[in-house]
């Protein structure tokens, strides 16, 4: 199975406090990887840093058989060597972010077709029936012509990953997707979530919902303190955590129910 998303000893510091110390990862195409951790553990920052929303101070990510070429900066740490690299990059990944980033000037169907036309320069009309059977897809083909503002949180988020999946990417890249949420909000956006991971997308999943990610992880990360402290298959790290640490989080997150 080749890699969708690789990313090897990433280094990221903010001022003197190191966030991510040496972090490497292998998202192989069709695994769902869920990381989990306590805030301030590294994993929003990993996240960010693969589609250089955060640019590493040292390491290397390749998206397929692409690796990111990077520079020394004056004054220390990297940058891109080519920013049209960057963007081609970006286009293989759909970021969900957790306070959903939507235009607000724009309609839900204008916020899908976007990217598709302006960035992929596909045909509107191709990037608007496919953005259509998205919509449709996350239950919000009557939504299609409403602003965010007009929307539930909910609604929100979802139109957000029919954003995301309209760039057609290797791979979804999600920060904590319903940590913004009501309660009884979550479930609307779990399930377009879990179908997802159920025909076969390559996904990261930052989350707190410790019994969601048990249960549509391939795979499942423990961040502590800017390194991966145990990693394996969820019933593995979830049901019998070999680190202290990871089996103390494990079981405070569980026992509040999530």
């Amino acid at each position: 199975m080749s890699s969708a998303v690789r990313v090897t000893d990433l280094r990221k510091s903010f001022g003197t406090l190191q966030v991510l110390r040496g972090v490497s990862l292998d998202a192989r195409m069709g695994e769902v990887i869920s990381i989990i951790g306590a805030s301030g553990s590294g994993k929003s920052t990993l996240l960010r840093c693969i589609p250089l929303l955060e640019v590493p101070d040292s390491g290397e990510i390749a998206i397929g058989d692409e690796t990111l070429r990077m520079r020394p900066r004056r004054g220390g740490g990297q940058e891109p060597a080519d920013r049209h690299q960057v963007n081609r990059m970006r286009s293989e990944l759909g970021f969900v972010f957790q306070s959903f980033n939507l235009w607000a000037h724009m309609t839900v169907l204008q916020n899908v077709i976007e990217a598709p036309v302006h960035v992929q320069k596909r045909p509107r009309a191709e990037a608007t029936a496919e953005a259509e059977a998205l919509l449709e897809r996350v239950g919000l083909a009557d939504k299609r012509h409403s602003y965010p503002a007009h929307l539930s949180g909910g609604q929100q988020q979802r139109a957000a990953i029919a954003r995301a999946l309209a760039m057609r990417p290797q791979a979804l890249l999600f920060d904590e997707p319903t940590s913004a949420l009501d309660p009884e909000l979550v479930g609307e956006v779990l399930r377009v979530i879990r179908s997802l991971a159920e025909e076969g997308r390559t996904m990261l999943i930052v989350t707190h919902e410790m019994g969601f990610a048990a249960d549509v992880s391939t795979r499942a990360i423990f961040l502590h303190g800017g390194l991966i402290e145990e990693q394996g298959p969820p019933a593995q790290v979830f049901r019998d955590p070999q680190t202290d640490r990871c089996r103390q989080f494990v079981t405070r997150h569980l026992n509040r129910g999530q």
